[in-house]
């Protein structure tokens, strides 16, 4: 059985097991389950701390996981590799400090900073040869200036609301962007490509929608430059020998845009339907 490490709790872990559900997969029904098997789809679920899991899959102690591209280079675990991102649970990483205190990066030379992710930000100074007193933290790093223990912060940045509210100014590049990943460990286990196929096909499903149409037959050129689909569109004929029936599958984002589009040239009976499962 293939053995899949799973957040168990947070954003992450809810998610992530809508996602392994949308793929056919029967994860746990009861949140205090630490351990599921499907025996329909040869796994097992393995439910685990967020950060604890590139730990784990690393090690080789299971086979694949999902958690934050952040918290897998923060584990800074040799065996641990991203394959796939997944689309979800985005975020951004930024230093931040009294306003005005700090410019650049380089300013940081033999400062504190705190943060909740230390292997990350150890890294990242690294590379450019700056040298500074971590302060490790668990959460909450934005008090860390205001309470004195720290010169500055790294920390996870959305809309930078809470920062200011602590009397912090963002500055220097951005760490990391970060998302939710699939991560593989040192070896090649059977069950990882179907696992692939399986997530891929949920995004495109959340990403695309089927797009029908009637339509002159003398317009099928200009309607497919507007929509041409994946591959290729599906054209059908009806009854109507002087009409045919178009099919495609187009973005999600800017659907109406393109039904405008397409009303315009001549389409009629424009049906949207939503893909619930998918493999390209």
């Amino acid at each position: 059985m293939l053995r899949i490490a799973v957040p168990n709790k947070g954003s992450l872990a809810e998610h992530s097991a809508e996602m392994l559900a949308e793929a056919g997969y029967t994860g746990r029904r009861d949140s205090k389950d630490l351990h599921v098997i499907d025996p329909q789809n040869d796994v097992e679920f393995f439910y685990l701390r967020p950060k604890d899991i590139a730990t784990y899959v690393g090690s080789g102690a299971l086979d694949v996981g999902i958690t934050g591209r952040d918290l897998l280079l923060d584990a800074r675990m040799p065996g641990a590799r991203e394959i796939e991102s997944l689309g979800f649970g985005g975020s951004t990483f930024r230093f931040a400090s009294r306003p005005g205190l700090f410019h650049s990066v380089e300013d940081l030379e033999g400062q504190r900073v705190a943060t909740a992710y230390p292997g990350l930000v150890d890294a990242f100074l690294d590379e450019r040869g700056v040298a500074v007193d971590l302060v490790p933290l668990d959460g909450a790093v934005e008090s860390a200036v205001q309470l004195g223990v720290a010169d500055a912060v790294a920390d996870v940045v959305s809309t930078g609301t809470t920062l200011r509210q602590a009397g912090l100014e963002i500055f220097g590049p951005v760490l990391l962007e970060s998302e939710a990943v699939l991560v593989s460990g040192p070896s090649e286990a059977d069950g990882i490509d179907t696992l692939l196929r399986r997530l891929r096909g949920v995004m495109v499903a959340r990403q695309y929608v089927l797009l029908d149409y009637d339509l002159p037959a003398d317009l099928v050129d200009q309607a497919i430059s507007v929509a041409p689909g994946i591959e290729s569109a599906t054209i059908s004929p009806l009854r109507d020998p002087a009409w045919v029936a178009v099919r495609v599958m187009i973005p999600r984002a800017g659907v109406n845009q393109m039904m405008d589009r397409l009303y315009a040239i001549g389409a009629r009976a424009l049906l949207v339907t939503a893909i619930h499962a998918a493999r390209l």
